[in-house]
């Protein structure tokens, strides 16, 4: 994953929560992004990245990386809602008390450390919430590196309605800038393991045990898929060697929609925190190349590269989300006075 019709400021936010259905507030408690598996092959090479040329009053906004489509998932919702949470019944006090109604400036996205830039659309299409008529503009695009003390995008319009919808789209690019920051440290490049439950099957150790073992399981999805006229990615979590030959056995004499084994918890810590990969790496022998393969467990930065070098198709993370560290970054409007500070306290 990478920002004036002139009215009453109060009117531009909404200040009673909007109405949503059940299924989308469940939705919104969602993680934005999900466990994201990463080639292993790539470990060992750099990314190429896509280059832009900065110039001054330059507006890449048509390079802006628009969000991965979903047939339910509302994120303009998901902005309607952090708004209104923002709000209240009475709105931004404080800029309604302090800010004048027809004062403008320009706001300056400011980075206060390394790392990779996700979000941006994101953000956008939170200042245009709040308000259609604020420009954005933007010198990098989601997943280029920014270094700490640059200014890589810019905002204007009305003081008011930029310092409404600060907040929002600074939690939203923070996160996920983090998680974009992480995946590029940890491997050189990710992607999403899935989108949701409808777009992949994947067969966890809970359906395994719930259709009777793991060759049930994936008789059942090749059966379910071929009777709904289904093509999709199918993947199956093996815990041990016996499910790994159980799997190999049942697939070379059986038709399977099969195309991914998981090879779970095969990677076993030891005291002196290093990794035993051994288990792993006989798995990986014994599917020879017949399906992809997936290796998780046990993931952390001191332990990818041993992974890796088992052969594994694929490496998942679930701390890539659920651990990780929001990347720091701020929007000023006085960016030099942003900078001195940052300067003093050596996040500029």
């Amino acid at each position: 994953m990478s920002l004036v019709q002139r009215q009453h400021p109060q009117a531009t936010i909404p200040v009673q929560p909007p109405q949503f259905s059940a299924k989308l507030v469940r939705l919104c408690r969602r993680r934005i992004l999900r466990l994201p598996p990463v080639s292993a092959q790539r470990i060992f090479r750099q990314v190429a990245r896509m280059s832009v040329t900065e110039k001054p009053g330059i507006s890449i906004q048509s390079m802006v990386i628009k969000p991965p489509s979903h047939p339910t998932y509302d994120l303009q919702g998901v902005i309607k809602l952090a708004l209104a949470e923002d709000a209240g019944d009475r709105g931004d006090v404080t800029s309604l008390a302090t800010i004048p109604q027809d004062a403008e400036v320009e706001a300056h996205f400011l980075a206060k450390e390394d790392g990779v830039v996700a979000g941006i659309a994101l953000a956008e299409m939170v200042f245009h919430e709040v308000d259609p008529s604020l420009k954005v503009e933007w010198s990098r695009k989601d997943g280029d590196s920014i270094q700490k003390g640059l200014k890589f995008g810019k905002v204007y319009g009305t003081a008011y309605s930029i310092i409404v919808a600060e907040r929002v789209a600074l939690n939203f690019i923070q996160r996920m800038s983090g998680i974009a920051t992480l995946t590029k440290v940890l491997i050189g490049g990710g992607r999403n393991h899935r989108m949701g439950l409808f777009d992949m099957v994947l067969i966890k150790d809970n359906h395994i045990s719930a259709a009777g073992g793991v060759t049930n399981a994936v008789r059942a999805v090749y059966m379910y898929l071929e009777k709904n006229n289904l093509k999709m990615e199918v993947e199956v979590e093996t815990r041990t060697l016996d499910e790994v030959h159980e799997v190999l056995n049942y697939a070379s004499q059986t038709k399977t929609s099969l195309t991914r084994i998981m090879l779970d918890n095969m990677v076993v810590p030891l005291p002196n925190g290093d990794v035993d990969v051994s288990m792993l790496k006989e798995a990986v022998k014994l599917i020879n190349g017949r399906f992809e393969t997936e290796a998780s467990g046990n993931v952390t930065l001191e332990t990818v590269h041993r992974i890796g070098g088992t052969g594994v198709t694929y490496i998942s993370s679930g701390a890539l989300t659920h651990s990780v560290k929001a990347l720091d970054i701020s929007l000023k409007i006085d960016t030099e006075l942003a900078l001195q500070v940052g300067r003093r306290t050596k996040r500029a």
